[in-house]
C-alpha cells in the first residue's frame, strides 16, 4: 500500500495540510487567547513572528542537516515535532502560570516541524521520477494547493467546533489536529523516497545568490509570504474586532473563503501551467493583491471588506508556487540549497508581514484610535509588499525577454 511513488505524493499532500494546521490554527484562536489569557495585539504579533522566525532558522540549517541526517528521518521527525507542538498548545497555557509562555513553547515546537516540512516536501516532489518541465510546475502548484485545502479545513472545522461546543473546550482542537502529523510521520517512514538533488550536485549558495536575477527571486519569495500571510493571519480577528461581525461569519467569509479561492487558483494553475506566462501571471496577481489590500484599508463597508479579504486568496494563489517554478526552471543547478534559501526568505515574509501589520495596529490604537482604524492602517502599510512584488516580476520579465532575444 505504501510502496509506490503515488503514496509518496499523497504523504507530501498531507505534509502541506500539516503545514496549514501549524500556520492557521492559532489565528482562529486569537480571540480566545485575548479573552481567556488577556493577550493583546502586541503579544499576538510576537506569537506570529515566533512561528515564522523559528521556521526561518530551521530553513537556514535544514540544508546542513540533510548532509548528516537522511531525508526520511528528517521529514518524519518534522511531523512528530508538529504533533508535539499542537498537543502542547492545548495543554501548556493552562498549566503555566504565564499562559503566553506556554503558547510560545508550543509555537516554537510545532514551528520546528513546520520549517522542516516546508524545506523538504518540495524537493521530494521534484525528485519523483517521470515528471519534468511543465509537469513539474503543475505538480508543484497542485502540491501547494493542499496547503489551501488544509487551511480551509482548519478554519471551517475549528469554527464549527467552537460554534457547537463553545470556546471553553478550545484546547481539544490542537490536540485533535495533532493526529494528522502524528500518523503522517509514520507514513513517511514507509513510502519510497527518490534521492533529492544534493547540495554537492547543485551550485554553492554563495554562487547561487550571485546568479543574475536570483536576488529578485528571493525578493519575490519574501513579498509572496508577506502578501499571503498578512491577510490570512489577521482577517479573522479583523472581521470580528474591526468589522464587528460574529466569529462564525467572520471566519467563514474571511479566512475560509480566502483559502478556498487560493486553493482554486492553485489547482487551475496546475491545469493550465503549460499555457501560462508566469511572469505576466505574477504581475496580474500582484495588481489584484494590491487592490485587495487598498480596498480593505479604505472601505467603510464590512461586506466589501470581507469580499476583498477573500479575493486576496485568489490574488496570492500562484505567488509562492509560481516563484518556486521560475527558480526551478531558471536555476536548474540550484539543488536543495536553493529550495532552502527560498523557503527562508518566504518565511521571513510570512513572519515580518503580519508582525508589521500588528505592530502598526498596536501603535495606532495606543494613540486612542479604534481597533478597526488600527487594523486598516496596518493593511494600508502592507500594500508595500504587492508593489515590490509587481516591480520585481516586471524586472525579471524584461531580463528573461532580453536573454531570450539574445539566444534567438
Amino acid at each position: 500500500m505504501l510502496k509506490t511513488y503515488r503514496s509518496t505524493t499523497f504523504a507530501c499532500y498531507a505534509g502541506y495540510i500539516t503545514q496549514a494546521v501549524v500556520n492557521n490554527l492559532a489565528p482562529i484562536l486569537f480571540i480566545v487567547f485575548q479573552q481567556k489569557f488577556k493577550i493583546g495585539y502586541e503579544l499576538i504579533s510576537i506569537l506570529i513572528m515566533t512561528n515564522f522566525i523559528t521556521q526561518l532558522i530551521i530553513d537556514g540549517v535544514a540544508v546542513k542537516l540533510c548532509k548528516v541526517i537522511s531525508t526520511r528521518t528528517l521529514i518524519s521527525a518534522a511531523h512528530f515535532f508538529s504533533a508535539a507542538g499542537l498537543v502542547m498548545m492545548g495543554i501548556l497555557p493552562q498549566l503555566f502560570n504565564n499562559a503566553f509562555a506556554g503558547l510560545i513553547v508550543s509555537v516554537i515546537t510545532y514551528a520546528i516541524g513546520g520549517g522542516l516540512i516546508e524545506v523538504l516536501v518540495s524537493p521530494i516532489i521534484e525528485a519523483i521520477p517521470d515528471t519534468s518541465g511543465s509537469a513539474k510546475a503543475a505538480a508543484m502548484s497542485l502540491l501547494h494547493s493542499f496547503y489551501c485545502w488544509g487551511q480551509m479545513a482548519v478554519v471551517l472545522l475549528s469554527t464549527l467546533f467552537i460554534l457547537f461546543f463553545g470556546d471553553g473546550l478550545w484546547y481539544i482542537l490542537p490536540v485533535t489536529w495533532a493526529i494528522l502529523p502524528f500518523v503522517n510521520g509514520f507514513v513517511f517512514l514507509k513510502v519510497p523516497l527518490s534521492p533529492a538533488l544534493s547540495e554537492e550536485a547543485g551550485l554553492p549558495l554563495g554562487k547561487l545568490i550571485k546568479e543574475k536575477g536570483f536576488i529578485l527571486i528571493l525578493l519575490l519569495m519574501l513579498c509572496s509570504g508577506a502578501c499571503e500571510l498578512t491577510m490570512s493571519q489577521w482577517s479573522s480577528l479583523f472581521a470580528q474586532q474591526g468589522l464587528m461581525v460574529s466569529k462564525e461569519i467572520g471566519d467563514l467569509l474571511g479566512p475560509c473563503c480566502f483559502a478556498l479561492l487560493m486553493g482554486t487558483g492553485r489547482v487551475l494553475n496546475s491545469i493550465f501551467a503549460k499555457k501560462i506566462n508566469m511572469y505576466a501571471l505574477l504581475c496580474i496577481s500582484g495588481l489584484l493583491c494590491l487592490t485587495c489590500y487598498i480596498t480593505v484599508a479604505l472601505s467603510d463597508s464590512a461586506a466589501l471588506s470581507l469580499i476583498f479579504c477573500a479575493l486576496c486568496g485568489l490574488s496570492v494563489a500562484v505567488l509562492w508556487p509560481g516563484t518556486f517554478s521560475l527558480a526551478a526552471a531558471g536555476y536548474k543547478k540550484g539543488g536543495t540549497g536553493m529550495f532552502g534559501i527560498m523557503a527562508l526568505l518566504g518565511d521571513l515574509g510570512c513572519g515580518f508581514g503580519p508582525f508589521l501589520a500588528g505592530m502598526i495596529c498596536d501603535t495606532v490604537t495606543a494613540q486612542g484610535y479604534s481597533e478597526a482604524y488600527g487594523m486598516k492602517t496596518g493593511f494600508a502599510f502592507s500594500a508595500a509588499f504587492p508593489i515590490l512584488l509587481i516591480a520585481s516580476s516586471l524586472i525579471l520579465y524584461f531580463m528573461h525577454k532580453k536573454k531570450k532575444s539574445h539566444n534567438d
